[in-house]
């Protein structure tokens, strides 16, 4: 007989967590070329990363990411909308998890930096 608590993993997302714990829930894979630039396999994503949608209704869009909600690990990409019951356009949260980054916003010389020591 299954009872109806959250087991481990999902009970962890459940707890109260730093900001750290929250920084590896919006961790995403990189595409093959970044992979091989960087020599990583995953980063966090970030606003203005250029992300590709892979699992889900909206599998294969691709979109700059607008907002990053990191206590729920969902990022909101840009031109992703649906109309809520009023008619107005409401962002629609995509895990991290099913997210691809295609291209890396470098304006940060600090994400530049850890990237280039992660890649030695």
């Amino acid at each position: 007989m299954a009872s109806a608590q959250p087991r481990r993993q999902r009970k962890l997302l459940y707890k109260k967590y730093t900001n750290k714990d929250y920084g590896k829930l919006l961790h995403a894979h990189l595409s093959k070329e970044l992979r091989e630039k960087y020599k990583v396999r995953s980063i966090r994503v970030r606003k203005n990363d250029v992300v590709r949608v892979l699992r889900g209704s909206y599998k294969g869009i691709e979109g700059k990411v607008a907002r990053v909600d990191a206590e729920r690990g969902f990022v909101y990409i840009e031109g992703l909308t649906r109309k809520t019951m009023r008619g107005r356009p409401s962002m629609i949260p995509i895990h991290a998890s099913k997210l691809l980054l295609v291209k890396l916003d470098l304006s940060d010389k600090y994400r530049l930096e850890k990237l280039e020591n992660l890649s030695k």
